[in-house]
């Protein structure tokens, strides 16, 4: 969206996300790979920004942005916050499969 490119959407929205989810080392590797270049391109994107305050718009919400204008400094915080989210996830699982809790 920020980029002006018209990139497909990788992957979907929702708990559909999960649905034919199989231990295939090949599709694992491949989810892994799509992430790492996304992360690489977003990487490289912001490097190069004049600034934090430009902005992408996202009229139709097809990017989960709630529709309209959002600043990079909008996008970069919102990524922080659902990162923050899902590690406190993961973490939870962690302590139910280890025991260890507040460490």
């Amino acid at each position: 969206m920020m980029s002006g490119q018209d990139a497909p959407r990788l992957f979907g929205s929702g708990d559909g996300d999960f649905d034919g989810a199989i231990p295939d080392p090949r599709v694992v590797a491949e989810a892994w790979d799509a992430w790492r270049a996304e992360v690489d391109f977003a990487t490289r994107f912001v490097a190069a920004a004049p600034s934090l305050a430009i902005t992408g718009d996202d009229p139709l919400n097809q990017h989960g942005s709630g529709g309209g204008s959002m600043s990079l400094r909008e996008a970069l915080v919102g990524m922080i916050e659902e990162y923050a989210r899902h590690m406190g996830h993961a973490d939870l699982l962690r302590e139910r499969i280890d025991g260890r809790i507040g460490q």
